[in-house]
């Protein structure tokens, strides 16, 4: 190693900020694994393609919550992701939460192309915000989209989920108590087995939050002393595809750690086949 490589690798973190255009701005940033430092853009635009060979498997996972910072104007922060999925192959994609901060806007589009006996694991998951900071569904757009085709183009599942103020007006008005909105989709004959026991502790989810009043919240229904329950955690399954090869599971819960509990145990019996248990 030459001594100028030397140099740069003992080279210390470090940021640097001066006047451009009569505005502070970053002008040097230098950080090195396992410190990162960001400096978030009004409108990051990220694409990325993945490519997984026959009788693979790879695993994308993140370090915590994505963020979308407040937007300027109608500058859009969009992330696209394009996967191709072998034979015999699994994809996971299981990351934490979007969290859109006020006024923000994001837009998400992942799109997969798979073959007959591919294996794919999607969790897409939106909270309401910074609780803290008293922003609930305050953002401007989110807009997520996830497609799966056959190698040979012929779709297999098409869902998009919008949530905008300028048509749907204050959002947190229609998402009532509820903090995070979660889909999970698992398709291929590996997923067989989790998506048999994923469709039975469902169904004794909400049997169990339909029938025990500790589990639910009040909502009022009028102004007389009238009131109805509605559950804490409500989940769902429904199948798709040829011979029902996949399952889509909708989750809509008032806090985020009971949507961490569930995905942890519904995926743990993915460890063996990615190699570490999913969200511990």
């Amino acid at each position: 190693m030459s001594n100028g490589e030397k140099d740069k690798e003992n080279e210390a973190c470090s940021v640097v900020v001066e006047k451009v255009g009569g505005r502070s701005s970053v002008i040097r940033c230098l950080s090195r694994y396992p410190l990162k430092f960001i400096t978030p853009k009004k409108g990051d635009h990220i694409s990325c393609k993945f490519s997984v060979g026959d009788a693979c498997t790879m695993v994308f996972t993140t370090q915590g919550s994505t963020k979308v910072y407040k937007s300027v104007g109608s500058k859009c922060s969009q992330q696209i992701l394009e996967a191709r999925v072998g034979s015999n192959a699994l994809l996971a994609i299981i990351p934490d939460p979007v969290t859109c901060f006020s006024t923000a806007r994001y837009y998400q589009k992942q799109v997969f192309t798979v073959s007959a006996d591919s294996n794919l694991v999607i969790v897409d998951w939106i909270t309401s915000g910074r609780h803290e900071s008293g922003e609930k569904w305050d953002f401007d757009l989110y807009r997520s989209t996830n497609n799966i085709f056959f190698d040979d183009g012929q779709p297999l599942f098409l869902d998009t989920m919008l949530l905008e103020k300028e048509k749907l007006g204050r959002v947190k008005e229609h998402m009532l108590d509820y903090q995070v909105i979660a889909m999970i989709v698992l398709l291929g004959p590996k997923m067989q087995y989790v998506q048999s026991l994923v469709q039975e502790r469902v169904k004794i989810i909400m049997s169990e939050q339909l029938q025990n009043p500790s589990a639910a919240f009040s909502h009022k229904k009028n102004k007389a002393d009238c009131f109805m329950t509605k559950p804490t955690f409500v989940a769902s399954c429904s199948v798709f595809g040829p011979k029902k090869i996949g399952l889509i599971v909708r989750v809509a819960s008032v806090t985020t750690e009971s949507v961490y509990k569930f995905l942890r145990h519904q995926l743990a019996p993915l460890e063996p086949m990615i190699g570490v248990p999913p969200y511990r």
